[in-house]
């Protein structure tokens, strides 16, 4: 991973090409860090977003239950007496 060409920290800008070798190896630490941090908050809302969607069906199977949410069923009708004449 290469390294920027300048960074800063705690407000202060420094160019790393001016750093010791230490710094820079602690530079490289910190991007390594932030691609973590990066991928961890991408998951997070992927989860945030699965969860509000079960969320979402859970409320609406309790606005509209199964059973009424499918057509109704048609009661048999009794059948009808016949006509006196």
């Amino acid at each position: 991973m290469s390294l920027p060409e300048y960074i800063t920290l705690n407000g202060t800008n420094y160019a790393t090409a001016k750093l010791p070798e230490e710094a820079r190896t602690q530079v490289q630490n910190i991007q390594v860090v932030d691609a973590e941090i990066g991928r961890l908050q991408q998951q997070l809302a992927i989860a945030q977003t699965a969860r509000n969607a079960y969320s979402a069906a859970v409320v609406n199977a309790i606005k509209v239950p199964a059973s009424e949410s499918a057509a109704p069923e048609k009661k048999a009708r009794k059948p009808r007496k016949p006509k006196a004449e």
